[in-house]
C-alpha cells in the first residue's frame, strides 16, 4: 500500500495503523491461506519460515497485507475481523503492517 500521509521515522506503530486504519469500519480477510516467508541467508532462501503473510480489505483503502510472527487461524473468506496488536511501518512512502493475532468478530 502506497503512503498519504507525511513520513515518518522509526519501526512499527500502533499510531500509524490507527492513522490509516478506519475503526468505525470493519475489516474483511480476504486470504484463505497464510503465505509462509522464508528466511534469506547470504542470498539464499533457507527452509526456516520467519513469518506468514495474510490479505484483508477496509472500505476506502486498497487490499493490505498483514505479517503474523507465528501461525494464526485464518477465519473463512470475507468474515469479519479484528486484530490484536496491530501496527504499521513507513518505508519509502510504502505501508507494511503486522499484527499478533486476528480474531473474527461474530
Amino acid at each position: 500500500m502506497k503512503a498519504q500521509y507525511n513520513k515518518r521515522k522509526g519501526g512499527y506503530s500502533a499510531e500509524l495503523a490507527n492513522n490509516i486504519l478506519d475503526s468505525s469500519k470493519s475489516v474483511h480477510s480476504l486470504s484463505e491461506a497464510l503465505e509462509p516467508q522464508m528466511k534469506f541467508e547470504d542470498g539464499k532462501r533457507t527452509d526456516e519460515i520467519m513469518s506468514y503473510k495474510a490479505w484483508f480489505s477496509q472500505n476506502g483503502l486498497p487490499p493490505f497485507e498483514v505479517k503474523f510472527s507465528e501461525q494464526v487461524k485464518l477465519p473463512p473468506y470475507l468474515s469479519v475481523i479484528t486484530f490484536d496488536n496491530i501496527q504499521a511501518c513507513e518505508v519509502s512512502y510504502n505501508i507494511y503492517f503486522k499484527a499478533d493475532n486476528i480474531k473474527e468478530v461474530k
